[in-house]
C-alpha cells in the first residue's frame, strides 16, 4: 500500500512540475492599422533671434531652406513620413493608411513588398498585404528624397 501510495504522489508531483514549467507558445498573427501621414515639418524665425545657417542642408527637395525675407523671417522644412518606422510581427496582416497632409503628391513604395501607391493632398490612400518577410523594407517617396524616408520592419516570429 505504501509503494502504491509513494508512486501516485510521485506522478501528481511530476504532473504539478510538467504544469509549472514554462510551455513554447506561437505568437499568432494579428491585424494590424497604422495611419501614415505624408507631412513637411517646418519652422521659422527671425535672424535677430538666430542666424541663417551658414552649411547648406542635403541636397534633394526633401529640404527647403528658405533665405530671410524683407522682415528677416526665415523658413527651413522636411518632408517625412509620421511615423517614420513602422514594426509589425512576420504573419501579421497589415494595413496602411497613408494620409496626405503637404505636398501635392508622394508616390509611395514598400521595397521587397512590391507596393506602390500615390498619396495624394486632402486624400486617404490604403494599402494592404500580409507581413510575410522578416526585415527592414524602405518606405521612400522619390520626389522627397533625401528626408522623405521610412522603414517597415518585420519581426520574424519564433
Amino acid at each position: 500500500m505504501l509503494k502504491k501510495h509513494l508512486k501516485t504522489s510521485v506522478a501528481v508531483l511530476l504532473l504539478g512540475i510538467g504544469a509549472a514549467l514554462p510551455t513554447a507558445v506561437t505568437a499568432q498573427a494579428e491585424p494590424r492599422h497604422i495611419v501614415v501621414a505624408a507631412v513637411e515639418a517646418k519652422g521659422g524665425v527671425t535672424v535677430d533671434k538666430e542666424a541663417f545657417p551658414t552649411q547648406a542642408l542635403p541636397a534633394g527637395p526633401g529640404y527647403i531652406l528658405k533665405k530671410p525675407d524683407q522682415n528677416g523671417r526665415w523658413e527651413v522644412s522636411a518632408y517625412v513620413w509620421m511615423p517614420s518606422q513602422i514594426i509589425v510581427n512576420q504573419g501579421d496582416d497589415v494595413t496602411l493608411e497613408f494620409v496626405g497632409i503637404n505636398g501635392a503628391a508622394h508616390p509611395a513604395t514598400i521595397a521587397g513588398y512590391n507596393k506602390s501607391v500615390t498619396v495624394m493632398r486632402g486624400e486617404v490612400t490604403k494599402i494592404s498585404f500580409k507581413a510575410d518577410k522578416a526585415g527592414v523594407f524602405a518606405i521612400g517617396c522619390p520626389i522627397h528624397e533625401p528626408s522623405m524616408r521610412g522603414e517597415l520592419i518585420v519581426l520574424p516570429r519564433t
